[in-house]
């Protein structure tokens, strides 16, 4: 095998560029920005007007190390159903625009996350084929002003549109703060491990078929 100096890199090496994107969805019920930076350091500035769910997106930035960018304008004065779900839409169309071919990731992660008494643990496949599968039992319906409900939404509308296949369970909990927060920090650990560029597969497609 032979061993290049940093100097002296073949030509031939694959390069990855950053993996960007900005989305822009707006309904007659939200307007939704979301700007998503993959390779970043887990900056977040996130404006949806639901507080729980601002502190939740912000564990997915931080524990993904990805950058992310959220403003969302939703009917609000109804409830918190459709900015929930569309910020979910929006994002998962943005993880898929800048995932991009899919070449050299990873494209498998899991993750067991505790936080004091509960313990929730995620699977994600960037399979290109969506599907969800949910087992969290909340022990509340209401987390502050967030309606526990919508987590379900949430993780539907980003699946359905970045064509990932994604198993979440809680497996032990009692405080429904506790039970979400570990959902959404092992989703972000995942989420990581999966977009991770595997140094032994650049270039290529992690699938036998060729693509994804």
């Amino acid at each position: 095998m032979t061993n290049y100096p940093l100097t002296e890199l073949p030509d031939t090496l694959p390069t990855v560029l950053p993996r960007c994107a900005d989305v822009v969805r707006q309904t007659a019920e939200t307007k939704i920005s979301v700007r998503v930076n993959l390779d970043g350091t887990g900056q977040a500035h996130l404006h949806t007007g639901i507080g729980f769910f601002d502190h939740m997106l912000d564990q997915i930035a931080r524990h993904a190390l990805i950058d992310l960018d959220i403003d969302a304008d939703g009917d609000l004065h109804i409830d918190g159903h459709h900015t929930v779900e569309d910020v979910g839409i929006t994002l998962g169309q943005a993880v898929y625009k800048a995932v991009g071919d899919k070449k050299g990731i990873r494209r498998y992660g899991h993750a067991y996350v505790p936080l004091d008494e509960a313990l929730s643990r995620v699977v994600i496949d960037f399979s290109g084929r969506p599907g969800l599968v949910m087992d969290v039992p909340f022990t509340s319906g209401m987390i502050g002003n967030f309606d526990s409900q919508l987590m379900h939404e949430f993780f539907q509308g980003f699946v359905n549109h970045a064509l990932v296949t994604l198993h979440i369970d809680n497996l032990k909990g009692v405080n429904a703060h506790h039970q979400a927060e570990t959902v959404f920090k092992a989703f972000a650990r995942a989420m990581r491990a999966a977009l991770e560029i595997d140094p032994r597969a650049l270039g290529s497609i992690p699938s036998t078929k060729g693509s994804l």
